[in-house]
């Protein structure tokens, strides 16, 4: 129990965050990578720049902030990557990223656009071209 006055530290805050969301973060990277292993890996590095960045997210969403570090880190490396198992094992590294953050995290286009570096338009017809991906293979 902690005393009374006692107050948290950017460790605490940390590790509360982590405990909270690394959950639903570890299921994104799965998605992204399709297997547990290599998903880890992009957690935890994903984890790591979060802590770096504590400090200085003060007032924003940390959660937003390792989901974009996870989908860049992906987004950048998953061409050397990709493949993997899984549901999203057909599409490219930047249809994944698209299709897990509109989707499955219900990110605007305009917010995905921008943490991607893409034009809104782009971002549109890479999840059109995902979900209809996605379509086809559960026809097949």
């Amino acid at each position: 129990m902690r005393a009374v006055g006692h107050r948290v530290g950017p460790y605490e805050e940390f590790e509360a965050f982590v405990a909270g969301a690394a959950g639903r973060l570890l299921h994104v990277a799965v998605l992204l990578t399709g297997e547990p292993e290599p998903a880890r890996r992009l957690l935890a590095g994903a984890l790591a720049r979060t802590y770096a960045n504590w400090r200085r997210l003060r007032g924003d969403d940390p959660y937003d902030f390792t989901r974009q570090e996870l989908c860049g880190a992906f987004a950048r490396t998953g061409r050397r990557h990709h493949g993997g198992a899984g549901i999203l094992a057909r599409l490219s590294p930047l249809e994944r990223v698209v299709l897990v953050l509109r989707v499955y995290e219900g990110v605007a286009e305009g917010v995905t656009a921008a943490q991607l570096g893409l034009p809104a338009e782009r971002v549109r017809v890479l999840c059109d071209r995902a979900v209809a991906a996605m379509r086809a293979r559960e026809t097949a």
